[in-house]
């Protein structure tokens, strides 16, 4: 590998850093918080049946998972504004983000809901708890638990999504790439660079992700033990 390679990876590598504490990280962490509360939301609407918003979810749902999310970025960025709505790029990225993952992290929230058993709901009915609290206290803990993988890989899938956003000028990591690119005719080693960049910030998440799915194993152990025993002690 030539000098003026390596003087160009460093300066590459100094800039899609920057770009990432700047625009992919922010981008990644509001969008995808959004993008939970929008789930959240979207899950108990369906569970709880309500009949009119629960047609509106599923309207939601379909809609953002049967269209891909380039065509979604473009119509935010460039087809509203034909409509009088201008946003700026990024926000215009983290509504888009937040709209796209929201409607399927809903879908897993729902199924994580559904496989909670129905006699939690009621036993919560019996000790007098309400149903936002029987929710808040008793579902929702257990549905995030079963919840925690596939939302852990939908955030890994998110962040190197976040690359897309380079398309509507967003100066992201990629947008930090090509820039350089440009000006210096060398894709293969600079696309390597930041693919490699974005390999290491997903490693990092796999690793956080396989920490906490041990934590939550050991205690779904330990509440599996202490449920076995009070079931012993109530045959005695």
């Amino acid at each position: 590998m030539s000098d003026r390679i390596i003087n160009i990876l460093a300066e590459g590598f100094g800039k899609i850093m920057l770009a990432s504490i700047q625009v992919t990280i922010p981008l990644t962490i509001i969008g995808f918080t959004l993008a939970m509360i929008i789930a959240i939301a979207m899950a108990m609407i369906q569970y709880a049946k309500v009949p009119v918003f629960t047609q509106f979810a599923r309207f939601y749902i379909w809609i953002f998972r049967g269209t891909p999310l380039l065509v979604q970025l473009f119509l935010a960025y460039y087809g509203l504004p034909k409509v009088g709505i201008v946003l700026d790029s990024f926000v215009c990225a983290v509504i888009v983000f937040s709209l796209n993952e929201g409607a399927y992290c809903a879908e897993t929230m729902r199924s994580a809901l559904e496989a909670v058993p129905a006699g939690q709901l009621e036993a919560g009915y019996c000790v007098g708890m309400n149903y936002f609290k029987i929710m808040q206290k008793i579902v929702l803990p257990q549905a995030f638990r079963t919840a925690f993988p596939p939302l852990s890989n939908s955030l890994i899938a998110m962040l190197k999504d976040t690359s897309l956003v380079a398309e509507i000028t967003v100066a992201d990591m990629f947008m930090a790439a090509q820039k350089i690119v440009g000006r210096t005719y060398e894709p293969l080693w600079l696309y390597i660079e930041v693919a490699l960049v974005y390999l290491f910030f997903s490693t990092i998440l796999t690793i956080l992700q396989k920490h906490f799915e041990k934590k939550l194993s050991a205690y779904n152990s330990r509440e599996t033990v202490i449920k076995d025993a009070g079931s012993a002690r109530g045959r005695l």
